[in-house]
């Protein structure tokens, strides 16, 4: 399912106004998720080989300080091996409180920090902020509905949901 971050759709904030909408729509999804629990939280960054620099200036280590190296995705198919990728997750566990990922979510809604998620401990629910939204995956119909009912107003207007 996904929500927006601002109403029309907007996506990037430009007020600070605008940004205590995005914490708060980010924050209410997260805490109805996760509130009373342990979550993991996951930054990513990629390189050309499994341990070099990031392939690109991100803020990633500053933001996720606590982040240990979780997982190494590599892309080897291609026979040329200035082709190759190597997708880094850094992840961290820690009690689920309301505003302890601002930082991490300010700079996903400005675009400063791409590929985060937040999952519970059992890895069945998921929130994935993105500049201009969320996608949330959940555990049943059920809860989907529920969650949807909760917040129409944050939901796209498009058909698909999208």
């Amino acid at each position: 399912m996904r929500f927006h971050s601002l109403p029309g759709s907007k996506r990037y904030p430009q007020s600070q106004d605008e940004y205590a909408i995005v914490l708060n729509r980010y924050n209410t999804i997260l805490d109805e998720l996760f509130a009373g629990t342990d979550v993991f939280v996951v930054t990513m960054d990629w390189s050309t080989t499994p341990n070099g620099p990031a392939g690109y200036p991100t803020p990633r280590p500053a933001l996720h300080p606590d982040g240990i190296r979780w997982w190494i995705e590599s892309d080897e198919h291609d026979p040329d091996r200035e082709s190759h990728t190597h997708t880094r997750l850094y992840a961290d566990g820690r009690p689920w409180e309301h505003g302890c990922v601002d930082d991490l979510l300010r700079a996903v809604a400005d675009e400063a920090l791409v590929e985060v998620f937040f999952t519970d401990t059992e890895l069945r629910r998921i929130h994935h902020p993105y500049d201009g939204g969320a996608d949330v995956i959940l555990t049943t119909p059920e809860e989907r509905q529920r969650l949807r009912a909760l917040h129409p107003e944050w939901l796209s207007s498009h058909p698909t949901g999208l």
